[in-house]
């Protein structure tokens, strides 16, 4: 089964519980300044004015400031994350308290949606925290719209024996430098990406399990196939 599982899953939350006051220094670092271009990149003119989106495993809405930044703030914002103390960060996208911006909490398996009522839904850096991704894709697939867009930004997982080795050595023993350097002990909480590296399928099985679903995937690799951003269409 693809996806961190019952088991594992609640180890990964805890952890990036722990690593808040952190997070977006030492994920620009460990993506060596990229994060947030490839969000900027999976956005680019996939949505339009008046949108209604689902911030999936938002975070701190990340994906959702890019989005109304590029659309001058005239998008319907919900930001969904397991971790509530996330949520309450991220209603303050523009660096003040927005009402505007709903927020809900729970997982990606159970979606507390009606069916077809998103435009778009986001998944920055988050897909690969499902428990079931499979059933992820499922649930995506029902609360968007006819012809609505999955945009996907995350680690990608080489096909090719010798990238995806290089990936995994970067990710179990570099990254924690990095991490380390830039955030002390705690930024060796970030080597827990290793282990949903680990349980994320390759890209040719993820394009493959999106398109059982979605009637158009458009799958762009990048750092030798270790970063992927993906727009999937319903």
């Amino acid at each position: 089964m693809s996806g961190l599982g019952k088991t594992y899953w609640p180890e990964i939350i805890s952890t990036l519980r722990n690593i808040i006051p952190i997070y977006n220094r030492v994920n620009r670092v460990i993506s060596l300044g990229k994060d947030a271009d490839y969000r900027r990149m999976c956005l680019n003119k996939q949505l339009k004015i008046g949108d209604r989106i689902l911030d999936a495993g938002s975070g701190f809405g990340n994906m959702s400031k890019l989005a109304r930044n590029e659309l001058q703030g005239d998008l319907e914002v919900i930001l969904y994350d397991p971790i509530i103390e996330m949520l309450q960060i991220g209603r303050s996208l523009d660096n003040k308290p927005d009402s505007s911006i709903e927020l809900s909490s729970g997982i990606f398996e159970y979606l507390p949606f009606r069916n077809n009522i998103f435009d778009a839904v986001l998944c920055g850096y988050s897909l690969r925290d499902a428990i079931h991704l499979k059933g992820a894709i499922i649930e995506f697939h029902r609360i968007l719209k006819p012809n609505g867009r999955l945009l996907i930004v995350d680690l990608g997982k080489p096909d090719q024996a010798f990238l995806d080795a290089l990936v995994s050595m970067y990710l179990r023993y570099l990254l924690g430098v990095l991490a380390f350097a830039v955030a002390g002990s705690k930024g060796l909480g970030f080597r827990a990406l290793y282990g949903t590296y680990k349980r994320w399928p390759k890209n040719s099985e993820l394009k493959k399990m999106l398109e059982k679903e979605f009637s158009e995937v458009q799958f762009r690799k990048y750092m030798f196939g270790g970063a992927v951003i993906i727009a999937a269409v319903k």
